[in-house]
């Protein structure tokens, strides 16, 4: 039988372009969450800032989230852009971290810098996770090529604004009612790049049925967290 898996959703607090200050709060959340996995917004690590240069896996930046992870035992799955370059989720674990995923669906002027990448699953402790990128997570098509790539899950991170509050939990819902999968969305929160000078904040987690079972607020610094179960 399955064993349940951890999971959280973290909006920590984000200075523009500060990798240095960001990584500290992500390892703050990862310490905070007391997870197996960690989701963060989309491009939480430097802001949605769309000319902020692409974090490499083995930036020295990055050393306090992979001490955090290492102490924990946690998994995070931190928004960054990466070499691509692309919109990416770098997975952050206690020996380092590296590039799991690239934004598929690109929107608007993310085109003219990035290029899209695949759909894409790994495995934490015989879960398979799904990955997403906001834009990613109203295209329909995107779920049902990740699911076909067998999951359990389907975790995202997205920044939508203030008015867009209900756009995640809208989106996973559909997600979950079409494959039958857990899905985890961490949702930006505070202001950001981009035009989003306000941002929805409230990421949450929703079962394989479609239920909201965690949700944090609209601050930043909040974390949700529940457990994955067969």
């Amino acid at each position: 039988m399955q064993q349940p898996l951890s999971i959280a959703v973290a909006q920590p607090r984000c200075t523009a372009y500060d990798v240095t200050a960001n990584a500290v709060a992500h390892a703050e959340a990862v310490r905070a969450a007391d997870a197996r996995v960690v989701v963060f917004p989309e491009m939480s690590l430097t802001g949605y800032e769309l000319d902020a240069v692409p974090v490499l896996p083995d930036d020295e930046r990055l050393a306090p989230i992979v001490a955090a992870c290492a102490e924990t035992g946690a998994l995070a799955l931190v928004g960054a852009p990466v070499p691509g370059p692309r919109i990416g989720i770098l997975a952050v674990g206690g020996d380092g971290a590296r590039v799991a995923y690239g934004k598929v669906h690109l929107h608007g002027s993310e085109a003219t810098r990035f290029v899209p990448g695949e759909p894409t699953v790994i495995e934490v402790d015989g879960w398979r996770l799904g990955l997403a990128v906001c834009r990613d997570t109203g295209i329909p098509e995107h779920a049902a090529k990740t699911a076909a790539l067998g999951i359990d899950g389907y975790v995202a991170g997205v920044v939508h604004a203030d008015h867009e509050a209900e756009v995640h939990g809208e989106r996973a819902r559909r997600v979950a009612a079409d494959h039958g999968v857990w899905v985890a969305t961490a949702a930006f929160a505070g202001p950001t790049g981009g035009g989003f000078d306000r941002t929805s904040g409230r990421s949450g987690i929703w079962s394989a049925k479609g239920e909201l079972v965690a949700e944090a607020g609209a601050a930043p610094d909040e974390i949700a967290r529940a457990v994955f179960i067969k």
